[in-house]
């Protein structure tokens, strides 16, 4: 035992130690292997090898292999019938027909309801000639599966293409009689065409309508030559829906068959008896084809009063449906604008406005509000009647109410017109009256338009103080009344305004205002105004945008010393934003000064510079969810600015990092070199 344990021991190999440890030259990772595989997946692998039966015994043992296999397959899963239709068509290859069936009769045993087994089975005996076979899975199949027409259409397709023109007709005759579809009616009566059987062709449609179509029918006694036959059958198919079940296609069939015998009177009486006794809604068909029929064979003002009248039933109904869906008013009024005199349509307005909306809020009231605007630009523009204009003007602003919402747009489409009239007072009346008992800004910025259109100055500074007094905290009005004052020359006056406007406590855009003050000045080349306008800003905000502006604004003046001061602007912006919480600003504005010093400054001060600009490191810091619990922890890039005392060991540490990462490159470069000499020697 000692002796087998020692050898055991001996045959164990030792494990070869490296000598060299360095990276090899080509490195492969994982994703190259990966690849590498699936390449090799997608290689085809050589087919195999032909296989050639020479005697009746390979052949009995290639048999067996194969129906031993298929058998297999089968007991794994008895439910998938395409191993049993593979097993059975194999068989079939073989010309073992009975085989075959025995292996269609129990994958049937298994699901019996499977078409395309079925199918399969019948296939396999009509290519046999099989025929009494087929007839009989036929038979079984419509039997267990009665709704499927498929088998239906190969029984009789079988039947007829063997001649057996009467048991077609009884397959048929069986089919029939669980009411199938449409086609399948169809299919009946042009197998019984084909054989010209018209007789039997009626009576299967006589049998047809009784279950769906009438249509078909009649067609089928007209294409034939029996007109007489062609219209009883329209006229049994009225009496039969009545009048309460009236069909709009059986109309337009029957109206356009009376058409081509030329029976015109009988087509527009039947026309109109379908119209009154149809629903506007479900009769669209049956306008259409009595326009057609207008226009073909009537004169210009039967065919505009059919297409009108359409139309106009159709808008009633919407309208009767829904008064309040302001849409189909609209499309009604349009209609009636383009077609009826001028007292039809105040008729239709008047309805439509009647409809007032039953909740008191301005959404509501939006699109009610547009039908008084189209009926006061009606009066006003097509009949030219100026006074019912103002009446209809008056009736809507006294419908509104103003203590809750107002529109602007009434208003100022009231006085518009009013100077439309010549009637410069009643225009200002009506905006006086909007601004006493609604000011709003769309009201007060249409009367100053008005008035600058005028060219009345001292009236559109009254209504600029007005608007300041309602909206004080408006920086669009305070920029535009200063705006006003410098066109008209008056600088102390736009002065003034800019300086009442900085001096609000709230205001909706500042940073826009003062932009305006600074332009303004900038353009009156009051530079001295525009330093301490700066400064009065820096007081306020340290934004990085404003120290930018600033030195590129002393930049911008054509002056020696231009470059000293935008680069002492720099100077005070880098110092004051030391304490800035958001280091991007910063860094910001050290870039735009790198810029400025790379265009204008010497190798010195764009050393000093680059000096100032931070080191971007990447940090973790821990996540702390709503509930308190610990979310883990996430990687943000952070600016250590060598001017912070702060940052000071942090720049240090990283320095020396730095240095190390550099020496361990250097290191392993030495050893890779000298390990490369030590084996160029010992080979020579």
């Amino acid at each position: 035992k000692m002796a087998s344990t020692a050898a055991g021991k001996q045959r164990i190999p030792k494990v070869a130690k490296v000598k060299n440890k360095a990276p090899a030259e080509v490195q492969i990772t994982a994703e190259q292997l990966l690849r590498e595989a699936k390449e090799r997946e997608l290689e085809l692998l050589p087919p195999p090898p032909k296989q050639k039966i020479t005697d009746e015994e390979e052949l009995n043992d290639y048999k067996l292999r194969k129906r031993k296999g298929f058998e297999d397959n089968i007991r794994k899963n008895r439910t998938v019938i395409s191993n049993w239709i593979k097993y059975a068509q194999w068989e079939e290859s073989l010309k073992e027909i009975q085989r075959a069936r025995s292996i269609y009769e129990r994958a049937l045993d298994v699901d019996h309801r499977n078409i395309t087994l079925w199918l399969k089975y019948a296939e396999m005996e009509m290519k046999s000639r099989q025929v009494n076979h087929a007839r009989n899975i036929w038979d079984r199949a419509i039997t267990i599966l009665p709704r499927v027409n498929q088998f239906w259409y190969k029984y009789t397709y079988m039947e007829e293409m063997l001649g057996n023109v009467a048991g077609c007709r009884q397959v048929f005759e069986r089919w029939m009689e669980w009411e199938p579809d449409e086609q399948a009616w169809h299919s009946y009566i042009n197998f019984e065409l084909r054989y010209k059987e018209v007789d039997k062709a009626r009576t299967i449609y006589e049998r047809y309508i009784l279950l769906l179509n009438w249509i078909k029918y009649a067609r089928f006694e007209e294409k034939h030559g029996y007109i007489a036959h062609s219209r009883k059958v329209y006229e049994r198919a009225v009496e039969f829906f009545g009048e309460e079940h009236v069909d709009e296609n059986l109309f337009v069939a029957f109206a356009k068959f009376e058409e081509t015998q030329k029976e015109f009177e009988r087509v527009r009486v039947m026309y109109k008896y379908a119209l009154d006794r149809i629903p506007k809604h479900q009769a669209q068909e049956l306008f259409k084809n009595y326009t057609m029929f207008e226009k073909k064979f009537g004169d210009r003002r039967g065919i505009e009063d059919v297409i009108v009248s359409k139309r106009r039933f159709q808008y009633e109904e919407e309208v009767k449906a829904n008064p309040h869906n302001y849409d189909a008013w609209f499309d009604y009024l349009r209609l009636v604008e383009s077609d009826a005199d001028p007292d039809t349509v105040r008729e239709v307005y008047e309805r439509a406005i009647a409809n007032i909306p039953p909740i008191q809020e301005k959404r509501h009231w939006r699109r009610y509000i547009y039908l008084w605007i189209n009926y006061a630009l009606y009066e006003e523009l097509e009949v030219k009647d100026p006074e019912r204009t103002r009446q209809v003007y008056q009736a809507c602003l006294d419908l509104i109410p103003h203590k809750k919402f107002t529109f602007a747009k009434i208003w100022l489409l009231y006085s518009q017109f009013e100077i439309r009239q010549k009637n410069l007072q009643g225009a200002r009346k009506v905006m006086g009256t909007a601004i006493g008992k609604c000011p709003k800004n769309k009201l007060l910025k249409g009367y100053i338009e008005l008035e600058l259109q005028l060219r009345e100055f001292d009236r559109c500074r009254k209504l600029y103080e007005k608007y300041l007094e309602f909206s004080p905290e408006n920086c669009t009005t305070w920029i535009k009344f200063a705006e006003l004052e410098t066109i008209l020359g008056d600088i102390d006056r736009a002065r003034a305004i800019f300086e009442l406007a900085i001096g609000q406590p709230r205001l909706d855009m500042p940073e826009v205002l003062w932009k305006s003050y600074i332009d303004f000045e900038i353009e009156q080349e009051e530079f001295g105004n525009t330093r301490n306008l700066y400064k009065r800003l820096l007081q306020r905000t340290q934004h990085v945008k404003v120290w930018i502006s600033y030195a590129k604004f002393e930049l911008s003046i054509d002056s020696p010393d231009r470059l000293q001061k935008c680069r002492q602007i720099y100077e005070e912006a880098n110092k004051s934003m030391r304490s800035c919480e958001e280091k991007e600003e910063r860094l910001m504005l050290l870039e735009s000064w790198r810029e400025f010093e790379r265009e204008f400054g010497s190798d010195s001060t764009r050393e000093r510079v680059r000096k100032l600009l931070p080191e971007k490191v990447k940090k973790r810091r821990k996540l702390t969810a709503e509930d308190g619990s610990d979310a883990g922890w996430e990687e943000y890039y952070d600016y250590i600015f060598p001017e912070d005392a702060a940052n000071q060991p942090n720049l240090k540490l990283l320095a020396m990092a730095k240095m190390w990462k550099k020496q361990q490159q250097e290191d392993r470069g030495f050893v890779c070199n000298l390990q490369s000499l030590c084996g160029y020697v010992i080979k020579g």
